[in-house]
C-alpha cells in the first residue's frame, strides 16, 4: 500500500525515523489496537495512537463523561459532559486523524464478551481503573496470545509494563491476587495528578507503537515506576513466576472466571 501525498505530509516526521520510515508507517496504518477505557490513561494513549496513524482503534467504555473527568481525561471537553465516553472519544479521534477507523464498544468487558471483542485486534492497551477488569484483560490476552500494555496511576505515581504472552511475566506474576479491601484506594478516594495520566498514557502508546513496529526495547519483564512529586523513575525487573496460575508451568486457570466475584472474595 503506497502512502498518499497527504499521508506523506501528515507522517513526515515518522518517515524520517529509520525505525519507522514508509514500511513502518504502513504497518501502523494496518494495525488494530483495542484501548480499554476512555479515561485518564486511555485518553492520551488513544490520542497518540490516532496521531501516529494506527489504522483501527477500538475504544471500550460503558461510562458517560462527568465534569470531574475533565481534569485528566483529555479526550473529552466541557461540551461532552453527559455524553457516552466512546462517542466523545470517537468524535475527537476522527477529527484528529481521518485515516483512523474508530470502533465503539459501549459496554463493560466481561468474561462472556471479552474474547469476542479481542479477536479482531492485534494488541491491547489496558487503561482500566479497577482490579476486576485488569485481571480479566490480562487473563484474556494470555489465553488468546495477545500482547498487552498495562498502566495504572494514583496520586502522583504511575506504573507501566508490557505483557508478551509466552515471552515474559503476566499481571498475575506481579500480583497473584487482588489486594485486601481498603488497602489500595481508588483515584476517586485518594486523588490523582492529571499529568501523571499523561505521562503513563504516553508511555503505553509508545510501547504499543514499538510492538507494532518490532522496534526498540519493550518493557517486557520490567516495571517502570514513576513518581512525579519527586521526579523519579525506576525500572524494576520482573520474573515470570513458574507457579503462576495462568502462565506458569502447571496453570490452573485455563478459562475465564467471574472476575467481579474473584476480586470480592480475594479482597474481602
Amino acid at each position: 500500500m503506497a502512502l498518499s501525498d497527504e499521508q506523506v505530509e501528515r507522517y513526515s516526521r515518522h518517515l524520517l525515523l529509520p525505525e519507522i520510515g514508509g514500511r513502518g508507517q504502513r504497518r501502523l496504518l494496518e494495525a488494530k489496537v483495542l484501548v480499554v477505557g476512555a479515561g485518564g490513561l486511555g485518553s492520551p494513549s488513544a490520542l497518540y495512537l490516532a496521531a501516529a496513524g494506527v489504522g483501527t482503534l477500538g475504544i471500550v467504555d460503558s461510562d458517560a463523561v462527568d465534569l470531574s473527568n475533565l481534569q485528566r481525561q483529555i479526550l473529552h471537553g466541557s461540551c461532552d459532559v453527559g455524553r457516552p465516553k466512546t462517542a466523545s472519544a470517537a468524535a475527537r479521534l476522527r477529527e484528529l486523524n481521518p485515516d483512523v477507523r474508530v470502533i465503539e464498544h459501549r459496554h463493560r468487558l466481561t468474561s462472556h464478551n471479552v474474547m469476542q471483542v479481542l479477536a479482531d485486534y492485534d494488541f491491547v492497551l489496558d487503561g482500566s481503573d479497577n482490579f476486576a477488569t485488569r485481571y480479566l484483560v490480562n487473563d484474556a490476552c494470555v489465553l488468546a496470545g495477545k500482547g498487552l500494555s498495562h498502566g495504572s496511576i494514583l496520586r502522583f505515581e504511575g506504573q507501566v509494563t508490557t505483557i508478551a504472552p509466552g515471552g515474559g511475566p503476566c499481571y498475575r506474576c506481579l500480583y497473584p491476587e487482588p489486594p485486601p479491601a481498603g488497602l489500595v484506594p481508588s483515584c476517586q478516594e485518594a486523588g490523582v495528578l492529571g499529568a501523571v495520566a499523561g505521562v503513563i498514557g504516553a508511555l503505553q502508546a509508545a510501547e504499543t507503537i514499538k510492538w507494532i513496529l518490532g522496534a526498540g526495547s519493550l518493557l517486557v519483564g520490567r516495571l517502570l515506576v514513576c513518581d512525579l512529586l519527586r521526579v523519579s523513575f525506576r525500572k524494576l525487573p520482573l520474573r515470570r513466576d513458574p507457579d503462576c496460575a495462568l502462565c506458569g508451568e502447571r496453570p490452573t486457570i485455563t478459562e475465564l472466571i467471574d472476575y467481579e466475584e474473584f476480586c470480592r472474595t480475594r479482597s474481602g
